[in-house]
């Protein structure tokens, strides 16, 4: 067979449904292939889109998502998309053309070395330089892929090898089991927490990636230990828990921030230093902190661990519950109830442009609580990770690794292929629509009905935010739109314009109903935002 056709048939063999990516010159002979697979190829409309829906196909299925691209502009294209998969722990793998290996030790038409471009954006970058590696090549950047900690890595493919004959099979696919805990560790942990007079839990993505979200819920309960979660793990343990404490990391201070500074043990697990900096929550450098994950943890000034707990979270959180006695203070309800009030602040106001607080209200209720929302970048990322609530993990999809403008549009795209009977919205500012709203004709074409939910502010709002804060004045972040509605009606989507408050919910519940793709455009109220700032700023701690 084709070098190609082996190519395919590895892929296959990993288990590939979908690959998102563009045909190009250089991979014809991967596109005349994939005609004679079971792999699903979806053509989008950039590159980018490609790499984010891989992202996020890889957050919520666990296994790697692929994309596909040409060599040079089409390869480069990948590269923000790839980021954020490998910063923000998502399995991909990426894949490019190439052109032949006769054009690449010198100058030539469209040729870059793209195994050195992404040696330092994955945690595997890698050339076939012959027909006879590649079921290695492939076996190993899933492998790597989808280990702890998940992220992306890299195959560049030679255009005249991906021609050439061989006769190989794919390699079995074994994928490494997370190891156990120690048992001297759990026993010192189990010690030091049931010493502690107000320990705290923050709880990071990584749970979600181990799937022990239920073992966390049960350790928080047993044991009455709190839990804030980062970003990036909204659903890890249900808002409706009563050691529920919301989501750390707006950078200012907040409720949050009592507790970590009120806590005397701080339990982290399955948290990525990427996800929330410890000097933004370990200023001091005085708590003790116990680290619960499957990989050792980072090095860090701020995030100096006491004990280190590493295996399989399903194991090490039962096991350390069974020899640790619950806490018995119950001091950071407060918290709690404090961030309740806020996100009931608003719930009846029904002024045009819409406060943050209000939009969220209406999502919430509009959606039933195993939807998925994705969150693009920008002021209404801080707001969504506040204040929407979450009751299951991976129904809050929000980058905070690397953190990528663009991602929500091509993201939930990818989400609704995965969950075809649940509702996705697209929760984006009108910033990062634009930047990949190509795509819409991609979700057209593919007749996957999303929302997207644009809060339009008709500038950069989170940087307005951080530069009023700061400067007291806004420098250069001011930008026209499109009419979102004619916009959305020329891809024959549907588009909808928010006039008055109380028409909100009651488009979004239409859109959601709707088979097909809708765009709402909601003018937002980011003077909220100094309002925020400025109460968490002259906070009195409430526990």
């Amino acid at each position: 067979m084709k070098a190609a056709e082996l190519f395919v048939k590895c892929l296959e063999n990993e288990g590939v449904e979908y690959i998102f990516g563009i045909p190009g010159e250089e991979n014809l002979d991967v596109m005349d292939a994939l005609l004679d697979s079971k792999i699903r190829f979806i053509t989008v409309r950039h590159e980018q889109g490609a790499a984010f829906m891989a992202d996020v196909y890889g957050r919520l299925t666990g296994k790697a998502g692929v994309c596909l691209a040409t060599l040079g502009p089409g390869a480069t294209n990948l590269v923000t998309g790839v980021a954020d998969a490998n910063l923000d722990h998502a399995p991909v793998v990426a894949i490019a053309g190439q052109a032949s290996t006769h054009r690449l030790h010198k100058e030539s038409h469209q040729v870059l070395d793209l195994e050195l471009m992404f040696q330092p954006i994955t945690k595997y970058s890698s050339r076939i330089l012959s027909p006879n590696v590649i079921t290695e090549v492939v076996r190993k950047a899933f492998k790597v892929a989808q280990t702890e900690k998940t992220g992306a890595t890299f195959i560049e493919f030679p255009e005249n090898i991906a021609e050439m004959e061989i006769d190989d099979t794919p390699i079995a696919t074994k994928n490494p089991l997370p190891s156990e805990p120690q048992g001297i560790k759990i026993d010192a942990a189990a010690e030091m927490i049931s010493a502690a007079r107000n320990p705290l839990i923050l709880a990071g993505n990584g749970v979600i990636r181990s799937k022990a979200c239920r073992q966390l819920s049960e350790f928080a309960e047993a044991l009455k230990i709190p839990v804030a979660n980062t970003f990036m793990a909204k659903g890890v343990i249900p808002f409706k828990h009563p050691m529920a404490l919301g989501s750390a990391g707006l950078q200012s201070n907040d409720y949050i921030s009592c507790g970590f500074a009120k806590a005397d043990v701080i339990i982290c697990i399955g948290y990525d230093l990427v996800e929330y900096h410890p000097y933004l929550w370990h200023k001091t450098r005085d708590r003790k902190i116990i680290h619960i994950d499957q990989n050792h943890a980072e090095v860090d000034a701020y995030y100096s661990v006491d004990i280190g707990v590493v295996g399989d979270l399903k194991h090490s959180l039962p096991r350390l519950m069974k020899k640790t006695k619950p806490s018995t203070t119950g001091t950071m309800t407060a918290l709690r109830t404090a961030l309740v009030e806020d996100m009931n602040q608003h719930r009846n106001d029904n002024s045009v442009p819409m406060k943050p607080q209000k939009i969220i209200w209406d999502l919430r209720t509009a959606m039933a609580l195993d939807d998925i929302a994705i969150s693009d970048v920008g002021a209404h990322k801080m707001w969504m990770s506040r204040m929407f609530r979450c009751e299951n993990p991976n129904t809050c999809l929000i980058s905070n690794g690397f953190a990528s403008m663009g991602i929500a549009v091509p993201g939930a795209i990818a989400a609704k292929l995965v969950n075809p009977d649940k509702k996705v919205v697209a929760v984006t500012g009108d910033a990062g629509f634009l930047m990949n709203s190509q795509e819409i004709e991609t979700a057209m074409r593919l007749e996957t009905p999303i929302v997207i939910l644009i809060w339009k502010d008709n500038a950069y709002g989170l940087i307005e935010w951080k530069q009023m804060n700061q400067f007291k004045r806004a420098s250069n972040i001011s930008f026209s739109n499109p009419d979102f509605v004619k916009y959305a009606e020329s891809f024959g989507a549907k588009g909808y314009r928010i006039e008055k408050g109380e028409d909100l919910l009651a488009t979004l519940k239409k859109a959601l109903a709707d088979n097909t793709v809708s765009i709402i455009d909601c003018p937002v109220d980011y003077s909220e935002n100094l309002k925020l700032t400025g109460k968490l700023g002259e906070m009195v701690c409430p526990i």
